[in-house]
């Protein structure tokens, strides 16, 4: 008797959906788009590179003169005094011990400031897409799809918003 009550139910809801879809509005954004072109993702990734900039001007500079030295010990390797032969090599060493911990470091620290820079990027994009969904009057907005329909996809008012560009809630993509 419950099975019957519980398919009578889904036949009513069934028969009822394309009556409640009609005014269901949904809308999906590509949110590794938004992150990589608009405005403040664009911002925040000039910001970045200018702050690591020294920092890898100076990883580029010690990794010439590591080449430089060891061109230096392949060339006159064995013309150098023993004594200079080794400190030349302990040299390297070290140069070469430095220069790893300096590239990783850079790519720990260049990797957090990128997190916290999207981190502020991504809630910058998700007020802009809930005004949208309020303005527009979506009901549900995706933020991950493996397939989008063009139709339904807001990623570039979303992205135009936050440029600064007002976004035209006149336009209808159903």
């Amino acid at each position: 008797m419950k099975t019957m009550i519980k398919a009578g139910l889904l036949v009513v809801l069934l028969s009822a959906w394309p009556v409640l879809a009609g005014d269901f509005r949904v809308g999906v954004v590509d949110t590794e788009r938004v992150l990589r072109e608009s405005a403040p993702a664009v911002k925040a990734e000039k910001k970045i590179e200018k702050e690591f900039s020294g920092r890898d001007q100076e990883i580029k500079k010690l990794m010439k003169q590591a080449k430089e030295l060891q061109a230096l010990l392949e060339k006159d390797g064995g013309t150098l005094p023993d004594a200079d032969h080794r400190n030349k090599e302990r040299e390297l060493t070290g140069m070469n011990v430095n220069l790893q911990r300096m590239q990783r470091e850079f790519r720990e620290d260049l990797n957090l400031r990128k997190n916290e820079e999207l981190a502020i990027v991504l809630e910058q994009a998700n007020k802009a897409i809930q005004t949208i969904a309020e303005t527009e009057k979506y009901d549900l907005i995706l933020q991950e799809a493996v397939y989008r329909n063009p139709k339904i996809d807001i990623t570039d008012r979303v992205i135009k918003y936050l440029g600064g560009d007002k976004v035209d809630s006149s336009k209808d993509s159903k």
